[in-house]
């Protein structure tokens, strides 16, 4: 094993990201924090240094290329090496069927799918570069394994990033690169409440009655905490899933069986 590993993890300003950040730094990574707003990567990152992390904090939006391979870039010169990224930034617009409209359709698309494509442009360059194997690690969802109503624009998104992970697994396996996904069901994130909150508004429901919609299927009969999706994705990030590629792995308590 090398003597640094160092990872890199956008939308590391909140809920999942943060999680993200904060468990791979526990496993022994160095971390570079993505995010749209400087501040909140920044707090993230304060709490990881004063846990005795290595930790810095980046400002990039990933829906620009140039500044997602700046962020790589940077992450790279300043701790010396790079070996993971977590391409995990994200928005999720609920948009029932006849609400689609070709600006919301464009954002979730530019973020989403054009985010994770340029994370793995990025990381696999820079893999070649150093002339060793890495890491790449996406955001799926349960809604990209299967249909969620509502959430047409943000599912058809999910399920492009599992195709994405396939293919550029086929693609980067002779360079010594893995990708794989990871596969969050509903998590208590300041994102999951806005889309329960909007779910409960479109049907004048209270925000716990938008909670349950979601909840009352999982086997395990609770939401997910960011923490849990964070252990799959230490996991993914470390020396046990080696020989693992192509992969979309469920963390959702029990809601879609494969």
């Amino acid at each position: 094993m090398m003597d640094k590993k160092v990872a890199l993890v956008t939308g590391a300003g909140q809920g999942i990201g943060a999680a993200i950040a904060k468990r791979l730094s526990k496993d022994g990574f160095s971390v570079a924090l993505v995010g749209r707003h400087l501040d909140k990567v920044e707090e993230i990152a304060k709490e990881i240094q004063s846990d005795n992390g290595d930790a810095i904090a980046i400002k990039a939006d990933v829906a620009n290329r140039d500044e997602v391979f700046a962020a790589v870039e940077k992450a790279a010169k300043h701790f010396g090496d790079f070996n993971v990224i977590v391409n995990n930034a994200g928005i999720a617009p609920t948009t029932p069927i006849q609400t689609v409209t070709p600006e919301v359709l464009e954002q979730a698309e530019k973020i989403n799918v054009g985010g994770t494509i340029w994370g793995i442009q990025a990381a696999a360059k820079k893999f070649k570069e150093l002339g060793h194997s890495g890491k790449i690690i996406n955001a799926s969802s349960q809604a990209g394994m299967t249909g969620n109503e509502n959430l047409t624009v943000y599912g058809s998104t999910k399920f492009a990033i599992r195709g994405i992970t396939e293919t550029t697994a086929k693609e980067l396996a002779d360079d010594g690169i893995t990708v794989n996904a990871y596969c969050p069901g509903i998590v208590v994130t300041p994102m999951m409440n806005d889309i329960a909150q909007n779910v409960a508004d479109e049907a004048g429901k209270p925000f716990e009655w938008g909670m349950e919609q979601f909840a009352k299927d999982i086997a395990l009969k609770r939401l997910s905490k960011p923490e849990d999706v964070a252990g799959c994705v230490s996991y993914l990030a470390g020396p046990d899933s080696d020989y693992m590629t192509g992969q979309s792995l469920l963390i959702d308590g029990g809601m879609v069986f494969n």
